[in-house]
């Protein structure tokens, strides 16, 4: 099952608490399912559920019987096809919601979402028929497909009114429609949860949480690794100034304290300067100025023979 129809199952179990709520669904429903007009439409879905729940709420929420019928979708997948084929329940449906079919523009009649309860159940109805959200795996994207464009815009305002939640859609045009979508991760989560669908809100939190700690894993193992990258770089670099100090001079021309440093990087080049610092027994930043005159004095020598990069010096050991 897909995470949008996982979505509906759950909003089609939901149920409304007052008469007004079950308008609202009702009218949230049909108003956006292309069937909301005067001349007969159909609507198609994958989710049986949904053109179920429908059905319901065309009995309970305005009196008129739709009818549903096995089809296959665009994808050539199972699907049911949801009408109202009599002109008489067409029309009805409309008078029920303060509409006539004759209006130059579909628009949302707030007057039918007459307490503050109602947009939460109008908005579950028309994810029920319009909505789709993408797997939160992949992305976070949740969409209703709208035929109209006034009537996007007053979904986009309700959405940006609903419970105070703070969501901010943006509108797009589609081909043959307009999409009214999120893609803040939290802001969906807040919208499913109003709605009615807590679960597939909560698999999304888990699913961002999943990815946060893989994401910190990955950051930490990246930074670790440049580190180890940047350890093994200035160590090549001080392997090959003490490898030119001993092809050019031999290490018993430094003096001790150096000699014994060089000779132990030379032999371990893949030592951190903490464990030089505890084999030698002097601080890191001691290690680090003995390692520095080490570079200068190799440096100069490499200078000496006209090369100038110091990785291009020749190692031995």
């Amino acid at each position: 099952m897909s995470f949008t129809s996982q979505i509906k199952v759950e909003l089609a179990k939901a149920e409304p608490r007052r008469l007004c709520c079950l308008r609202a669904q009702c009218y949230g429903a049909w108003l956006f399912s292309k069937c909301f007009g005067l001349q007969e439409g159909t609507y198609i879905t994958e989710t049986p559920a949904a053109a179920r729940r429908m059905l319901e709420l065309a009995a309970a929420g305005a009196g008129v019987a739709a009818q549903m019928r096995y089809a296959v979708s665009r994808r050539n997948r199972p699907a049911c096809r949801v009408s109202l084929p009599e002109e008489q329940d067409r029309r009805q449906l409309l008078e029920a919601f303060g509409h006539t079919g004759q209006e130059p523009c579909l628009r949302i009649n707030r007057a039918v979402l007459e307490d503050e309860c109602c947009p939460e159940a109008f908005l579950r109805g028309a994810f029920l028929t319009c909505g789709s959200a993408t797997d939160p795996n992949k992305s976070y994207h949740l969409e209703f497909a709208v035929p109209h464009k006034n009537l996007a815009w007053d979904l986009y305002t309700l959405l940006g009114e609903a419970g105070g939640l703070g969501v901010a859609p943006a509108v797009v045009r589609r081909a043959g429609s307009w999409g009214v979508y999120l893609k803040d991760s939290g802001q969906i989560e807040d919208l499913l949860t109003y709605m009615g669908a807590a679960g597939a809100s909560m698999e999304l939190m888990q699913v961002k949480m999943y990815k946060e700690a893989k994401n910190n894993i990955n950051r930490k193992s990246n930074f670790e690794t440049a580190n180890m990258d940047k350890t093994y770089s200035a160590s090549a670099r001080q392997t090959a100034a003490i490898a030119a100090i001993n092809d050019s001079r031999g290490l018993d021309s430094l003096p001790e304290n150096l000699r014994e440093l060089a000779r132990l990087r030379l032999d371990n080049p893949e030592m951190t300067l903490r464990e030089l610092s505890g084999r030698l027994g002097v601080s890191r930043s001691g290690v680090n100025h003995r390692l520095q005159r080490l570079l200068e004095i190799g440096e100069a020598l490499l200078e000496e023979k006209g090369v100038e990069e110091l990785t291009q010096a020749p190692i031995q050991k």
